[in-house]
C-alpha cells in the first residue's frame, strides 16, 4: 500500500499519460472558468479522476474553497 499522499507523485498511466499535478492545474483551470492547459483535454482529466482518489479529493476541496471564498463580504 502506498503511503498517504503518494498519489500526487505517480506517473503516467492508463489515465492518458498525466500526472496528478497536470490533472490539478486542468481542474483548477476548469473551476476558475478557464481553459484547460494544452495536452491535458477534459476526457484525460476525467479518466484520470477515475483512477486517481488523491485528484478526487483535491478537486472536491477546490471546489469547497471556491465556494466559501466567493461568499465571503469583502467590502
Amino acid at each position: 500500500m502506498a503511503p498517504p499522499g503518494a498519489g500526487a507523485r505517480r506517473g503516467a498511466g492508463d489515465d492518458g499519460g498525466v500526472h496528478c499535478s497536470e490533472v490539478r492545474t486542468a481542474v483548477s483551470a476548469r473551476l476558475d472558468g478557464e481553459e484547460p492547459p494544452p495536452g491535458v483535454p477534459g476526457p484525460v482529466v476525467g479518466a484520470h479522476l477515475e483512477g486517481c482518489a488523491p485528484c478526487r479529493e483535491w478537486q472536491e476541496r477546490a471546489r469547497r474553497l471556491k465556494v466559501l471564498a466567493a461568499g465571503l463580504d469583502l467590502g
